[in-house]
């Protein structure tokens, strides 16, 4: 499969106004429909379910939702908007076509697909009769890998289909006007044409769409989900204890709030290695045992801390796996930038590497033995009693000793430069991706 890096981007290329079918015309497919036709497209809607395409006919909402029923009016009126039963027209009206049927939860979590494959096999069907150039567009919320496994096979044998993924962030009470004043806009697909076609159906909000791979687009929507979910889960723990702590939740919360650069920002939101040092263990710790006095179950941050160590033994055994005698790892502390090495996980993970006879060595270049005191030192020769023998004192050092290296945090400029131009293979646990980082 072709895949190609990420990237935001406000189009300026012209485009003509597209011709689009949106199948499915619940919450979700009304306002893409309606919303779509006020940019100046040509929508038709299609539902099986009669009464929601009469509704939009007749110019008339199929369910309450602000601002939608006035929209569906005008674009009705104005001859943009129609709706349909039948597949076969809304095919025939269009060139792309948008998949907004539901893929409600079976009773074990599952999705249940069937209403998609439906409409892909009659789409798939519809087109192999009367073949043109058309691009399939699931807007529908899915697993990662449903457009390559379930809707890429239906239509594999038809030539000049291209499938991309364009997730909806819609919420009900306010979908209109997140349609039309999006805080995001996600693209993804394998062919660059396709995907920056059906960005350009939001060209005229001005706002830059997010360009990606098919299964980054359709996680990108789980990811946002599940933050809004952790969100609301984390205030309300937060808001119950600080009441029964005597301290007032809204305040805690709104100050809380204020602070963009580490809070109410992108910091922490890099996908990297556990924490650790000598905060955020110990005060979670605190917490979840007040809690505990106070008879308040708080699930949420009780699992912080067990859900950071399952993060550990999946790097540990990561690690365990490498097809080599000798592993270096860069930085010991608990990031970079410091030699704090209290609760470090590196350490940790040393630890039981040595346990299971694994020849590892370790440079640092803010971690000398000689230069550690107090209970730095204690933490750390406790834990490896003779990490003076794996300490090395340059990373050229630990390059020409080891056969594999693994980064567990940040380097610096120069060694980055370093790595950059070694050939040694690289586990990279620190996060940020390589070519960031100034690494090959």
């Amino acid at each position: 499969m072709g895949y190609w890096d990420a990237r935001s981007t406000v189009l300026t290329e012209s485009f003509p106004t597209a011709r689009v079918a949106v199948f499915g015309l619940g919450y979700v497919g009304s306002v893409t429909a309606a919303c779509l036709a006020s940019l100046g497209h040509q929508v038709t809607g299609v539902d099986r379910d009669a009464f929601k395409a009469e509704c939009i006919l007749k110019g008339k909402a199929p369910f309450f939702e602000p601002g939608l029923e006035e929209l569906i009016a005008t674009n009705v009126s104005s001859g943009r908007l129609s709706a349909a039963t039948c597949a076969r027209q809304g095919i025939a009206q269009s060139d792309i076509g948008l998949l907004c049927v539901g893929t409600p939860s079976e009773r074990n979590g599952n999705l249940r697909l069937d209403h998609l494959k439906r409409v892909v096999d009659e789409i798939a069907g519809l087109l192999s009769e009367a073949p043109k150039p058309y691009i399939l567009v699931v807007r529908s919320t899915v697993f990662p890998g449903t457009c390559e496994q379930v809707v890429a096979p239906a239509v594999a044998r038809l030539s000049g289909v291209s499938l991309v993924s364009n997730p909806e962030f819609l919420r009900e009470g306010c979908a209109v006007q997140d349609f039309l004043q999006p805080s995001l806009v996600v693209v993804g697909g394998n062919e660059e044409q396709a995907v920056r076609r059906i960005a350009s159906l939001y060209a005229a909000l001005k706002a830059p769409a997010r360009l990606v791979s098919l299964r980054t687009a359709e996680m990108i929507k789980y990811a946002c989900n599940a933050f809004h979910a952790v969100k609301v889960a984390f205030a309300n723990e937060i808001g119950a204890l600080s009441e029964k702590s005597g301290a007032s939740a809204h305040e805690v919360m709104d100050t809380l709030c204020l602070d963009r650069k580490l809070n109410i920002s992108p910091a922490y939101l890099k996908p990297g290695f556990a924490f650790g040092g000598s905060c955020l263990p110990k005060d979670l710790r605190a917490i979840v045992y007040r809690g505990s006095r106070l008879d308040l179950k708080l699930p949420l941050l009780e699992a912080a801390l067990p859900s950071n160590q399952q993060h550990l033994e999946r790097a540990i055994q990561q690690v365990i796996e490498l097809p080599a005698a000798r592993i270096g790892f860069l930085g010991l502390a608990f990031k970079e930038n410091t030699d704090d090495l209290r609760e470090s996980p590196v350490i940790e993970m040393l630890e039981r590497l040595i346990g299971k006879g694994r020849d590892v060595r370790v440079y640092d270049p803010h971690v000398q033995l000689s230069s550690i005191y107090g209970s730095n030192r204690e933490f750390l020769l406790k834990a490896i009693p003779h990490i003076g023998r794996l300490l090395s004192e340059s990373l050229d050092e630990l390059l020409a000793w080891a056969d594999h290296l693994v980064i567990t945090q940040k380097p610096q400029a120069q060694d980055a430069e370093e790595l950059a131009s070694n050939a040694l293979p690289v586990l990279n646990l620190a996060g940020a991706s390589l070519i960031t980082m100034g690494v090959r």
